[in-house]
């Protein structure tokens, strides 16, 4: 079960190790902006990967836009926000 605190850590730590540090950026504050400088366009369709797969979680195209990706508070919203919704199965 993943916990919002827990779904927070999970996403700093994939964009610290995967996005950031590639930039050379080290540290960032949970609610500092993060586009364009550490999630540029690419680094967006890398997350969608990360929240669909590590979250079990379905993203419409329409949603991948960078208002969704701006920091680390906005991203655990966006994904807690999906694992509330039911599912095909939960209908």
């Amino acid at each position: 079960m993943h916990t919002e605190l827990r779904i927070r850590e999970e996403i700093r730590q994939f964009v610290l190790e995967d996005l950031a540090h590639r930039k050379g950026i080290t540290d960032f504050a949970d609610d500092e902006l993060l586009v364009p400088g550490v999630v540029d366009s690419l680094g967006i369709f890398r997350l969608v990967s990360f929240f669909e797969e590590h979250f079990r979680i379905r993203i419409a195209d329409e949603e991948i836009t960078a208002e969704n990706f701006q920091s680390i508070t906005v991203m655990e919203r966006f994904v807690a926000s999906h694992r509330k919704k039911p599912g095909p199965s939960d209908v």
